[in-house]
């Protein structure tokens, strides 16, 4: 059976410092995660252009991350057969990621971003179906709020309390009771995660595993976004790509992963389009 699961991740910033936030707080979160046997190994970084979403970034990346899988799952193959692959293709403010793990060929995983300058109120942001709206379900997640569960500790991220910080550069904050109506500036990223693991006696418990994973990573790295807005406050664009370049090297260095072929900064990748049609029904 697919799930589709949105969360709606409500931010106190405007949507042209989320897209700057966000990805610092993702190249940080990734060196802070990669050490000399596992992490994050950034395969492509290249533009692309699509006729559904327009230019953009594609971005294809391997997740050596073994250690935080759980022990029910570790049981099914070597730990090599559970490295994650990523492709994700981003037209700011839209895009798309599409996450493959090898072992589990008949699963899909899709996550559709749709950023937009609201509190969380926008009711159809995918523009869904009736039949894909009867099937979802609505999550608003709150990034003052914090949670304790499997996925929470295995990520491991800086504990921030929200609701007593405090930003120097901005003045905003503390995230307190409420703040999601009364915070200005405000906008929301509502992701679209559709899961289906088709496989007979374990693909509920594979599907609810993985939705949970997501959720707490997405709480994670919005709760940091916002923690570290005093580090990425006033960066541009074209700094955050060469940060990307660099980081994408030093990854490599701590993996002691070589340089692979078609992974500068340019060539041609697949389409989305091309994805979606491999993807099919699910999406």
């Amino acid at each position: 059976m697919v799930k589709i699961k949105e969360f709606r991740i409500v931010m106190p910033m405007s949507m042209e410092e989320y897209e700057i936030g966000i990805s610092y707080t993702i190249m940080k979160m990734e060196q802070q995660n990669t050490n000399s046997k596992e992490g994050v190994e950034v395969l492509q970084q290249v533009p692309f252009e699509d006729e559904k979403l327009g230019k953009g970034q594609y971005t294809s990346k391997n997740y050596h991350l073994q250690s935080k899988i759980p022990s029910w799952m570790k049981g099914f193959a070597p730990a090599s057969a559970l490295t994650v692959h990523e492709e994700s293709w981003c037209a700011y403010p839209n895009s798309r990621t599409v996450i493959k793990c090898p072992l589990f060929s008949k699963c899909s995983l899709t996550i559709d971003t749709v950023i937009r300058p609201d509190n969380g109120c926008s009711e159809n942001a995918h523009n869904l179906t009736s039949e894909q709206l009867d099937a979802r379900e609505v999550e608003v997640v709150d990034i003052a709020s914090q949670s304790r569960d499997y996925w929470s500790k295995v990520i491991s991220a800086p504990n921030v309390d929200l609701t007593a910080f405090r930003s120097q550069r901005t003045s905003r904050g503390p995230l307190l009771k409420g703040w999601m109506d009364s915070c200005r500036p405000v906008m929301t990223t509502y992701k679209l995660v559709i899961m289906d693991a088709p496989i007979w006696g374990l693909g509920e418990r594979l599907e609810d595993c993985i939705i949970a994973g997501e959720r707490a990573l997405f709480l994670a790295c919005h709760r940091l976004c916002f923690a570290w807005i005093d580090e990425w406050y006033g960066m541009t664009l074209d700094q955050i790509r060469e940060m990307e370049r660099q980081t994408d090297l030093l990854l490599k260095k701590t993996l002691n992963k070589p340089a692979k072929a078609g992974s500068k900064h340019d060539g041609k990748r697949k389409t989305l389009k091309e994805e979606i049609v491999a993807v099919g029904s699910c999406t």
